[in-house]
């Protein structure tokens, strides 16, 4: 028996809803203006290079050149950019309160740094945010959601030079002006945690580069998002003081495999390699236990005489977070000690949880764990931004999907929820991982599902992209029916 009722646990106001990703699910990469980014250049699931970590300029090239659709996923996405208006019906149908989305930088800059912004690419937001509103479903924007345009790639490496600034930085001003009567709870980078691991969170190609000169051209480029994230937070500030500015960092919650205490230092430092982008981005300043990284490994960041000051004066409102698992931090592993792929980060496996298909640890307490240490360490608002299960879906004869393990996973996390909420955290809302299926950032497949909507797409493009809400649509409609109050 399904529980959907959490008595006395979310206060009025809680946001209820779901979130996605441009990339993931608009399509339309080639019309009405839009140019490509660098997520577009990414090929499909099981293929080389299908993980977004080592990209060549071969490899855009060849991309770019390319039309295709099926062997780059994120080109077709769910097509959103057609069905958008029966896809928030949906999301108001299960009674959303928030829906989470982003903005495509290429579609409104389809070079990155065009002398005009695209007219229709604007245009496609505003009708995007008035069904929304046309629904009383709150918009919540990320402004850089993994897709750097390809051309800001071939022209500066993507974020790895500081000019990159001044273009994502004019992006930000007319988008925050844009669509400052619409929206008021906006977020600057995706997982910004996870600009060290490859190509997707920089644009920067740096696959023929030592490990060392990796480290320095990625925590160069995490300076300069630093910097662009301060000052769209400065923007929105002076453009709508009444508005809000978040960070995003992706959380994966670490725990020492044993008492050993070179573990407890091992998980701690691990964990503060995540801590250090909230750090900077809330408290407004790098941490002295980074100073000792970058010294540690030869990492000198260059920095303007003013970045510092511009970092203090510009801190974020809120802290936003994706939970889809923990890991385990080990010292001394042996051969019998298993290593696993964490979400972007690599870990150790944990005898005490079960995994999903994909080896991720299925870890509700540490969602409970993480927003008391998040609100301990911060004080300021939290948003839980994405939380959900990528699994195989199986289409019955009579059309119907009966993810019932979906549902214990989004119900055990939200157990772990309301009791944050009774320790004392402050939490804005809950936005689910994702609404209607869509292509998978992490594998880029379809196969890989999240949506509590199912999308008739496979992996191989066949399909009619008919929308057939599964078990757990239900199931979260009663659950915000049943506890989601508005102001």
């Amino acid at each position: 028996m399904y529980s959907t009722d959490y008595p006395q646990s979310f206060p009025a106001g809680f946001l209820w809803g779901g979130a996605s990703a441009a990339t993931q699910i608009e399509g339309g990469w080639n019309v009405d203006g839009k140019g490509l980014s660098g997520a577009e250049c990414i090929i499909a699931g099981g293929q080389k290079n299908s993980t977004q970590d080592n990209v060549t300029k071969k490899d855009l090239l060849l991309a770019v050149k390319s039309q295709s659709e099926m062997k780059y996923p994120k080109r077709h996405g769910n097509d959103f950019y057609h069905r958008y208006k029966e896809d928030i019906q949906l999301m108001a149908k299960m009674g959303f309160q928030a829906y989470r989305l982003s903005i495509s930088w290429s579609r409104i800059f389809p070079h990155g740094d065009d002398e005009k912004p695209n007219e229709k690419g604007l245009e496609f937001y505003d009708r995007i945010f008035d069904e929304l509103h046309r629904y009383n479903i709150e918009p919540v924007v990320t402004l850089f959601h993994y897709d750097t345009p390809v051309a800001l790639t071939f022209k500066y490496n993507g974020w790895a030079d500081r000019k990159i600034i001044s273009a994502a930085t004019r992006y930000t001003q007319l988008v925050l002006k844009r669509y400052s009567d619409k929206v008021r709870y906006w977020m600057t980078f995706n997982e910004i945690n996870t600009g060290t691991t490859g190509f997707h969170a920089t644009g920067a190609v740096d696959s023929d580069l030592s490990k060392h000169e990796q480290l320095q051209l990625r925590y160069q480029a995490l300076h300069h998002q630093f910097i662009a994230s301060a000052i769209a937070t400065k923007q929105l500030h002076q453009i709508n003081p009444q508005a809000k500015m978040g960070c995003m960092i992706g959380r994966d919650q670490t725990y020492p495999a044993t008492a050993n205490p070179s573990d407890s230092i091992l998980a701690q430092q691990e964990d503060r390699l995540n801590l250090f982008y909230p750090d900077v981005q809330i408290r407004g300043e790098y941490p002295e236990y980074m100073n000792r990284y970058f010294k540690d490994h030869g990492i000198k960041i260059k920095m303007k005489p003013d970045d510092q000051q511009l970092l203090k004066k510009n801190t974020v409102d809120y802290l936003s977070f994706s939970y889809y698992t923990s890991r385990v931090s080990n010292s001394r592993p042996t051969s019998s000690d298993k290593k696993i792929a964490v979400n972007m980060a690599n870990g150790f496996n944990n005898p005490y949880l079960e995994g999903t298909p994909w080896g991720w640890l299925i870890d509700p307490v540490g969602l409970r764990v993480t927003l008391n240490e998040f609100w301990d360490r911060y004080h300021v608002p939290l948003f839980i931004v994405e939380n959900g299960l990528g699994a195989v879906d199986q289409l019955t004869n009579d059309r119907k999907i009966h993810d019932d393990y979906r549902i214990n996973y989004l119900q055990s996390h939200l157990e772990q929820v309301k009791e944050a909420i009774k320790d004392g955290v402050n939490l804005i809302g809950y936005l689910m991982w994702s609404p209607i299926d869509l292509v998978s950032f992490s594998t880029s497949e379809m196969k890989k599902r999240y949506g509590l909507v199912y999308v008739d797409l496979d992996n191989d493009g066949n399909g009619s992209l008919n929308r057939i809400p599964k078990d757990s649509f239900y199931w979260y409609r009663q659950v915000i029916k049943t506890n989601g109050l508005k102001l």
